[in-house]
């Protein structure tokens, strides 16, 4: 009977143990979550250099173990977990004194958490002392266990816990309090950072540094009694002054709508998760400069009024590769993180250089001329009546180039209606337009919404003579371990010939010349350019490029508030004072002339070719084939004649000039 007790005792224990062991099992294939370590992604400019982390307010650095102090692990160790390296994640003697310590004081005074147990509850729990959560604790700390050798665990955790003042992980602590790598810090600072994780508050060297002190004393005696120093170099370590380094007031990092916008592109064009941009440790090398990004920074501020609710915005891209260069989406970030850069407004004017651009296809030249004088007209939907600024009209025949110097909005819906509403819009979409445009006569002077980041795209592809490229600020990704996540390739694609953009840019020049829209531009910026300015009664555009940089800025109120004309001058100061910035270091360049572009020299006037006897000529540019053939009918050569012929004045006069 004996015998059969012990034999039914021994089944039941062996069956525990088996349910224990396919418990273990389960818990050793189901995959823990990924490690939630402070690792703050960082963000790097064109140059490859630092700009900042992904993660606003982040403050962690990762330092692997082996780089740490013995003497920081032995603290660390002696503070927390001494048996660490000897339980399988629970400390049956740290229980059993905890225990006793709190039956002696009559209350809760110490905890038994070990290592694996802190490191559990801060890598995927609350620090709420419900029962679900000690359960969930007590699995995931088994996993940990299972999934990882300790050296791995104590590295999380030093990395991970919380060590006061923003501070995650002892590499950031180190150069928080001490100013110092972790990897040099020497046995006094040692014990004195370690004592701060029991308390990040009541031990914050900053507001309680003899408490911190006192919490130091106690971890040196802690190693005295494990043996791992000698009293001798306790009693030195806690004499050693620890030299705090001044809390340092927190920089902003520039550019935090660029941050913002790449943080959007990971997120949704590559289904990255948030988190993991943010706090995956990547490293995200971008397309941004720093140098230009301060540049457009200091222009917006410097024209638009803390004071005053007006707004701004401005994109400056490589045309060649569509690489954002520089990105500011507000005037100050921290009263607004809305991106304007994204924001659907009117263009304005500065839709018709995609109206214009369709016409010089559509066999339309520099000289084309169509009469600027009131005009209504006639379509599907009714009778519309456009108007040009302040009611200003030549009522005269005025060229392509007057009518997108002055802007003239009747010239510009008449080549609407010549060439076809549809098939600019079709433009517009190739060259990058991507927002809703209807077919209706208001579309040439810009009435259908878009964004900065459209109409920068479309300018980039003009300036680029034709090839399109998507714009983009992200180069490559690699992720902590050093493996390239993803790379982004800018491929071109032709949408229209070389020799009608830069016709067109030909003709967008004179916008910055006497008597152009952006003339007074020239008070601050007098490289070669070319671009369009743009108002609505809530808008202020102007975008515009050199050889080498597409810049768009535009200025306006957030809510549904007009905007003074006078203000919409602030665009053009913003545009104008950035890009003499940017251009400085570069090398002042001429745009281009590319195959298939004739030019010749004309009668303003007429648009003929230009004869001696023309009181005033002008170089001009035109697709191979539209240039003109006949000379000037209103200045021409006088038919030849012989010398008797002549007056005899003028035989004198020759013969004295021969």
């Amino acid at each position: 009977m004996q015998m059969q007790r012990l034999r039914h005792i021994g089944f039941i224990i062996l069956g525990i143990a088996l349910l224990f062991g396919l418990f273990l099992l389960y818990l050793y294939l189901k995959p823990l979550p990924p490690p939630d370590l402070p690792m703050p992604s960082k963000i790097y400019d064109d140059q490859g250099k630092l700009i900042g982390q992904m993660q606003a307010g982040a403050q962690s650095e990762f330092v692997p173990l082996h780089r740490l102090p013995k003497h920081l692990i032995q603290a660390t160790l002696a503070a927390e977990d001494e048996s660490f390296y000897h339980h399988f994640g629970f400390s049956v003697r740290g229980i059993a004194r905890a225990i006793w310590t709190n039956i002696k004081a009559g209350r809760i005074t110490q905890g038994a958490s070990t290592i694996t147990q802190q490191l559990a509850r801060n890598l995927y729990l609350t620090q709420d002392r419900t029962w679900s959560r000690k359960i969930k604790e007590a699995i995931l700390t088994l996993q940990l266990e299972l999934h990882y050798n300790k050296d791995q665990i104590l590295e999380m955790y030093l990395n991970k816990i919380n060590y006061g003042n923003g501070a995650y992980g002892v590499g950031k602590a180190a150069r928080l309090y001490l100013g110092k790598d972790a990897s040099k810090l020497n046995l006094a600072e040692s014990t004195f950072l370690v004592g701060i994780p029991r308390g990040p508050a009541l031990y914050s060297p900053y507001h309680h540094f003899e408490r911190t002190k006192k919490r130091q004393q106690h971890i040196l005696a802690l190693m005295v009694e494990d043996h791992m120093i000698t009293q001798s170099q306790a009693h030195e370590a806690a004499e050693v002054v620890i030299a705090l380094t001044k809390p340092k007031k927190t920089t902003e990092m520039r550019a935090y709508y660029f941050r913002d916008y790449v943080l959007q592109r990971l997120v949704h064009k590559y289904g990255l998760e948030p988190e993991y941009v943010q706090s995956g440790g990547l490293h995200i090398y971008t397309t941004l400069n720093q140098q230009l990004q301060k540049q457009a920074e200091t222009a917006v501020q410097r024209h638009l009024s803390s004071a005053d609710s007006l707004q701004g915005a401005l994109l400056s891209v490589d045309p060649h590769t569509g690489e954002i260069k520089a990105m500011v989406g507000g005037k100050d970030y921290r009263k607004s993180q809305f991106n304007r850069i994204f924001a659907k407004r009117q263009p304005g004017s500065t839709f018709k250089s995609i109206l214009y651009l369709h016409a010089l296809q559509q066999g339309y030249t520099p000289s084309t001329q169509i009469m600027s004088r009131p005009t209504s007209f006639a379509y599907e939907g009714g009778v519309y009546q456009p108007a040009n600024f302040q009611n200003h009209y030549p009522n005269r025949m005025i060229n392509l180039r007057e009518a997108i110097a002055r802007s003239d909005n009747i010239y510009a819906v008449t080549t609407l209606f010549q060439v076809g509403i549809n098939s600019v819009i079709d433009l517009a979409q190739r060259l990058g337009m991507k927002s809703p445009l209807q077919p209706t006569p208001s579309l040439a002077l810009g009435s259908y919404a878009v964004t900065p980041y459209e109409l920068t795209e479309v300018y980039s592809t003009i300036a680029n003579y034709g090839v399109h490229h998507d714009l983009t600020g992200i180069k490559r990704v690699v992720d902590a371990n050093g493996e390239e996540l993803l790379r982004e390739h800018s491929k071109g694609t032709p949408t229209v010939s070389p020799a009608h953009s830069f016709v067109l840019t030909r003709l967008l020049t004179s916008v910055f010349e006497p008597g152009g829209t952006a003339y007074r531009v020239r008070q601050l910026f007098d490289q070669p350019a070319a671009g369009k300015t743009g108002s609505t009664d809530w808008d202020g555009w102007i975008t515009g490029y050199t050889p080498n940089l597409t810049t768009t800025v535009w200025v306006g109120y957030d809510q549904n508030r007009k905007l003074p004309h006078i203000k919409t001058r602030a665009a053009q100061y913003i545009w104008g004072d950035y890009m003499d910035q940017a251009s400085k270091r570069q090398k002042q360049r001429l745009f281009p002339v590319p195959a298939g572009v004739k030019s010749v020299r004309i009668d303003p006037e007429t648009g003929f070719l230009a004869t001696p006897f023309c009181p005033h000529s002008t170089q001009e540019y035109y697709v191979a084939g539209t240039e003109p053939h006949q000379t000037c009918p209103l200045h021409p050569v006088p038919s030849s004649t012989s010398p008797s012929q002549k007056p005899w004045w003028r035989r004198i006069f020759e013969w004295k000039l021969w």
